[in-house]
């Protein structure tokens, strides 16, 4: 199953720009800023058990009620570059906690950035490729050997197996079951 978290930590940056604009951005984004500090508080609390499951819910859900009116309110004040932020936010309101229902979500992204940036620093070493064919293998390769080391598999007899299949002709293995 797929669970979908937008990043706090990308809402606590966002909110914290906004918070050093003048005027009623700079108040938006005090009120996000606000908001952002709390979750984080709060899930850090749940996750050290000094926060229980139900009280845990129940807090989120009042920060849940203080900032959807804030974010409306900043969508129809129609300030450049917050009101669409604060649109597309509303729009994806169930992911923005998915954290609290599921445990095994984070709500953050680090650990998919961190997971990422072996292969954006080599994208970027390489100065990216040249063909569609070096686009396609940029694509997938990674992709694969990323699957297989983290399923405890051996990467090189993996890739071995799988050309093996390409040039016989036969199925591929399966990276689904290891």
């Amino acid at each position: 199953m797929f669970y979908r978290q937008i990043c706090w930590s990308r809402l606590l940056r966002t909110s914290t720009a906004f918070s050093e604009r003048d005027g009623p951005v700079g108040e938006i984004g005090k009120e996000l800023f606000e908001c952002c500090e709390l979750v984080f508080h709060y899930w850090r609390e749940h996750r050290a058990d000094n926060l229980a499951d139900a009280d845990h819910k129940i807090w989120i859900s009042s920060i849940q009620q203080s900032t959807k009116p804030c974010l409306q309110r900043a969508m129809n004040a129609n300030l450049k570059y917050v009101s669409g932020s604060c649109e597309n936010l509303l729009a994806h309101w169930d992911a923005m906690w998915t954290f609290v229902e599921n445990t095994a979500v984070y709500p953050t992204n680090n650990h998919a950035e961190r997971e990422l940036r072996r292969l954006v620093l080599r994208r970027k070493r390489s100065f990216g490729s040249q063909s569609e064919r070096g686009d396609r293998f940029v694509e997938r390769i990674p992709t694969v050997t990323q699957t297989v080391r983290k399923k405890a598999g051996v990467t090189l007899g993996f890739l071995q197996q799988s050309f093996r299949a390409h040039i016989g002709a036969t199925p591929a293995p399966s990276l689904l079951v290891r």
